[in-house]
């Protein structure tokens, strides 16, 4: 057996694993070390085995997920996701589907300060969740709207997906930072306007609610002072110059731990629930890096991914063929697999493939993490649908999954615009002289 042919087994041996819900690190370190044991003497595959963990999490680089993971935990903590909810309800509330239109906004906001999908769905969802349905609003509209709001927390920087596809192909996170930042907004504004063609169908779906003020308009955006502060100090300090993405994680860690302690919810429980919920899941992230290692290592070592693209190449797809496939791929595979999976287990080949056609990387990062979003809310292991229901357990997953229809429609159209106008993702890194 040739040895491309041994890293195609191994690679769909992996995924299989993956998809029988064998954890994911398991999966791909387990090929791993018995691809490299088969192609190498015991000696050599000996020294690669003990040298490639350490090396997949000692870049000083990855030093930014535990600490934009801190940022997120504690800014779930101190209460910035309810200010945030009340300050966009208090200017979009009276509209029809107006609570759910804010409910994404927010997301948005919030999802720039977390950077995870999960976080910014479980966090909104409690705050937001029973305000709609104290409203009236049906639970498919409600609950869907959190699950899709809460994906923009993988796309709007600080993202931990981009941060991982940028130290695994050595793109630079700042640019992709950038690039992501348009097309992360185009999602917010494409899921809102979902929700005002579904209400302006079925008004019944999300009614107003009480008209507010100017006066009570102004204080309720006021009171989201911190956490616009927080963005714009993390997310604007890097742009400026001010500090490296790496000093910004810290700047954003530190200032979620004292907006944490200034609204009076440093309390030693909080601290020591919120210190073991960033070690557990930066020691989940790690653990799946380390993996991927392996993984990519025999994958690279067996010639996979450079017989892929000759293949490609030979057979004469044009590269935009080549790309939708890959979008399907991914759109299927996120049916059954977490987003942080599907990157790790195929950005390798998928990479060297999309680069070899000529594609931009930055590009392709951002379409990567668009379409691997979709996965989190699609049936039937959309996870952020699942998060939703541990929030709302009185949501069935039957009607989530009828309500984020229209919401799935809108992600298409944002893959489709960002396939047909490369500019969305390339023209801001462009302007801020990045990239």
């Amino acid at each position: 057996m040739t040895n491309e042919w041994a890293g195609l087994i191994g690679f769909a041996a992996a995924m299989i694993m993956a998809l029988l819900r064998v954890p994911v690190a398991i999966a791909m370190g387990g090929v791993g070390v018995v691809g490299v044991l088969l192609m190498m003497d015991w000696s050599s595959a000996t020294y690669v085995m003990a040298n490639l963990p350490f090396e997949a999490i000692s870049p000083y680089g990855l030093s930014v997920v535990p600490l934009f993971i801190f940022m997120g935990v504690f800014a779930s903590y101190s209460g910035l996701s309810e200010n945030m909810f009340k300050g966009i309800v208090a200017f979009v509330g009276h509209r029809p589907g107006g609570l759910a239109s804010a409910t994404v906004g927010a997301c948005a906001v919030f999802g720039a300060i977390s950077g995870s999908s999960l976080a910014t769905s479980a966090t909104m969802g409690r705050v937001t969740l029973p305000e709609m349905e104290r409203h009236g609003y049906a639970g498919s509209l409600a609950g869907a709207s959190v699950a899709a709001g809460g994906t923009l927390g993988v796309l709007i920087p600080p993202s931990i997906l981009l941060i991982i596809y940028a130290l695994m192909t050595e793109q630079s996170i700042g640019v992709l930072f950038a690039a992501a930042m348009i097309p992360g907004l185009l999602a917010a504004g494409l899921y809102i306007a979902s929700i005002q063609i579904q209400v302006w169908r079925n008004p019944a779906l999300g009614p107003p609610t009480q008209r507010h003020s100017w006066a009570e308009r102004w204080r309720a955006f006021l009171q989201m002072w911190d956490a616009m502060a927080l963005i714009v100090l993390v997310i604007g300090g890097i742009y400026a110059g001010l500090f490296s993405p790496t000093e910004a994680a810290a700047v954003g860690a530190g200032g979620a731990i004292l907006l944490t302690a200034l609204r009076g919810q440093l309390k030693a429980r909080i601290l020591r629930e919120g210190m073991l919920e960033t070690a557990s899941i930066t020691g989940m992230i790690f653990m799946i890096l380390i993996g991927a290692a392996l993984f990519n290592f025999f994958i690279e070592t067996s010639g996979m991914t450079q017989a892929l693209v000759n293949w490609i190449t030979n057979a004469g797809f044009a590269p935009i063929t080549v790309i939708l496939l890959l979008l399907v791929f991914y759109v299927v595979l996120g049916c059954f697999m977490d987003s942080l999976s599907m990157i790790l287990l195929t950005v390798v080949p998928a990479y060297t493939v999309v680069t070899g056609l000529g594609y931009d990387p930055i590009w392709f990062g951002v379409l990567l993490v668009s379409v691997v979003e979709i996965g989190l809310i699609t049936p039937p292991v959309g996870m952020n649908l699942f998060v939703i229901q541990g929030v709302a357990p009185n949501l069935s997953l039957a009607s989530l999954s009828r309500g984020i229809v229209p919401f799935v429609l809108a992600d298409f159209v944002r893959i489709a615009l960002i396939l047909m106008f490369p500019a969305l993702t390339l023209w801001l890194p462009r302007v801020l002289a990045l990239g």
